[in-house]
């Protein structure tokens, strides 16, 4: 692998490694919204948001569409959508993994 390509690789995957910056990428599936919108589903203030946002905005992750004095953000490329059901799938069978070994480890006792 190119390093260019290693290195948008570690840049993109640290720019999505907080949960906040997920739960935003997660509430804008169904379109653009705004701070204050993205506030009231996530229930965490405004300025934290913004905050997580522009990190977000850094790398080309979302994008605003300014109207009036709103900014309204969307995901640049929906790709990333199945990015993060791909990772919803793996978190899902780590889950199984752990039940099925609790289960093992009850049979036994």
């Amino acid at each position: 692998m190119p390093q260019q390509l290693a290195n948008f690789k570690s840049e993109f995957f640290k720019a999505l490694a907080h949960p906040i910056r997920i739960r935003i990428l997660d509430s804008l599936r169904d379109g653009e919204k705004g701070v204050n919108e993205l506030s009231e589903i996530l229930k965490i203030e405004p300025a934290n948001v913004s905050q997580q946002l522009a990190i977000l905005r850094m790398r080309n992750i979302v994008v605003g569409r300014k109207a009036g004095s709103n900014v309204y953000y969307s995901v640049s490329d929906p790709t990333l959508f199945r990015l993060l059901d791909v990772a919803k799938d793996i978190f899902n069978n780590h889950l199984v993994g752990v039940r099925d070994m609790l289960q093992q480890m009850e049979a036994v006792s």
